[in-house]
């Protein structure tokens, strides 16, 4: 099943890692790193139309993809239950 993520973008359900509120996960200088080096090597995909508020750390094939989104986390965590229900 696939996940809306906003902006035109979905992703399949059995590729997300993992969802991070932007506003709690980025106060870790780690987080911050890691959001940089990903940014460097080309893996980020801005899905969001405005301010982003999360960030979906994507896998497929070995290939990894974070998705910035402006849904909240748990917008998403909603769409993605209904998408593993379905």
């Amino acid at each position: 099943m696939y996940v809306n993520i906003g902006g035109g973008f979905v992703v399949r359900y059995e590729d997300i890692v993992a969802v991070f509120d932007m506003d709690n996960a980025t106060y870790s200088r780690i987080t911050r790193d890691c959001l940089s080096s990903a940014e460097g090597r080309g893996e980020v995909i801005n899905a969001a139309e405005d301010i982003p508020r999360t960030f979906i750390v994507c896998e497929d094939s070995g290939r990894t993809r974070v998705y910035l989104s402006q849904l909240s986390s748990a917008a998403l965590s909603r769409r993605a239950s209904q998408a593993q229900s379905r």
